[in-house]
This record gives structure tokens, C-alpha cells and sequence, in this order.
């Protein structure tokens, strides 16, 4: 004999076995498009490529090339011979709306 309550965990738990495994082959198919990306050479083409596809954007695309610091090279206090350089992100919001119920902006 089953009981309610185990019936309800074995409801529950197939439920979150499928939301789980949907989310897998969700993510599973983002990264096949990374993986599958186009690889591109940061040269004198690029811009003409860039404002030839459409909407002036191109997804999931790999640069290659050679990337230069504005100041000075980091390096790992870890890895001896390892450089980075730090990416400058712009961040522009288009609309600030108070939410006086979260109190939020």
C-alpha cells in the first residue's frame, strides 16, 4: 500500500527531475551555439563585417587577435609569465522607475 505522502514526494520529485532536465537541454543547446561560433580576426575587416550583419550585432562569435593594455599589463602574482588586461564595460540604463510597493528603484 502507498501512502499520500509518499505518492507526494514521488510527484514532487519527478516534477523537479523534468524542470531540471529542462533547463539542461535548454543550457545544452546555448553552449552547442558557443561551441559552434564562428572564430574571428580582430583586423581591419571586422568593422565592415560587424555593419554588415543584421542589426549590426554578431552572436556568439570568437575573437582572436592580440589585445593591448591602455596602461600596463597585470600579472599573476601565481603564474609566473600569465598577463591579462581588464575590459572597460559601459553600463547605460534607459529608464529609473521608482517602485513605492518593493521601495525600490
Amino acid at each position: 500500500p502507498i501512502t499520500p505522502g509518499e505518492l507526494l514526494c514521488l510527484g514532487s520529485s519527478l516534477a523537479f527531475s523534468g524542470l531540471f532536465y529542462y533547463m539542461y537541454r535548454k543550457k545544452a543547446k546555448v553552449v552547442a551555439r558557443i561551441q559552434e561560433a564562428p572564430k574571428l580576426q580582430v583586423d581591419d575587416n571586422l568593422p565592415a563585417l560587424v555593419s554588415a550583419a543584421e542589426g549590426n550585432c554578431l552572436p556568439y562569435v570568437a575573437l582572436e587577435g592580440i589585445v593591448l593594455p591602455a596602461q600596463a599589463a597585470l600579472t599573476s602574482h601565481y603564474h609566473e609569465g600569465l598577463q591579462g588586461v581588464i575590459q572597460k564595460l559601459l553600463l547605460k540604463e534607459h529608464r529609473l522607475i521608482w517602485n513605492s510597493l518593493a521601495r525600490s528603484w
